[in-house]
């Protein structure tokens, strides 16, 4: 296999979008051992901060939209804010099975980037005060390290407080 090839294959449509919106990134590659477990475990395997590896995560409104928030892997989101920070009365968690089929994305590869369709999307606004952060690649075993603000971009998201305190 020529090289090309083989450079293409690591690419994620996440990867494809950030250049082609020619926003700079780096990426990180591992060996995931077993079943993906969660956030925390993939910065510990690569020896990231911890505030620094934000989790994407898939909710449905009480408006039957579905909305996008990424945050922290150490914290929890808070409904209510999430709610009032799209405009709806409620939202709650997708469920693991919905979650391919709706984003394109398993779980441990979801990122807010090139979803099969564009959600509304928030990011908590603790990235504002981090010079990078790193989010899922688009799969599994692929972290992206990128600015607050150019995912920001890349994902037509906005800030908002989503965390509970």
């Amino acid at each position: 296999m020529a090289k090309k090839e083989k450079e293409k294959d690591i690419k994620t449509n996440a990867m494809r979008i950030l250049e082609r919106e020619n926003i700079p990134y780096t990426h990180m590659s591992y060996e995931q051992d077993g079943e993906f477990v969660d956030g925390l475990q993939t910065a510990d395997h690569l020896g990231l901060p911890h505030e620094e590896v934000y989790k994407t995560l898939v909710t449905v409104g009480s408006d039957r939209q579905h909305y996008v928030f990424v945050i922290p892997i150490e914290e929890e989101l808070d409904f209510k804010k999430c709610a009032k920070s799209v405009g709806v009365k409620s939202v709650e968690m997708i469920h693991v099975k919905e979650l391919f089929d709706l984003t394109g994305y398993v779980r441990g590869g979801c990122t807010a980037i090139g979803m099969k369709k564009q959600f509304v999307t928030r990011i908590d606004e603790s990235a504002m005060l981090l010079d990078e952060i790193y989010i899922s690649g688009g799969k599994i075993g692929c972290q992206i390290r990128l600015k607050p603000d150019d995912f920001l971009k890349a994902a037509d998201a906005r800030y908002a407080d989503l965390v509970r305190i």
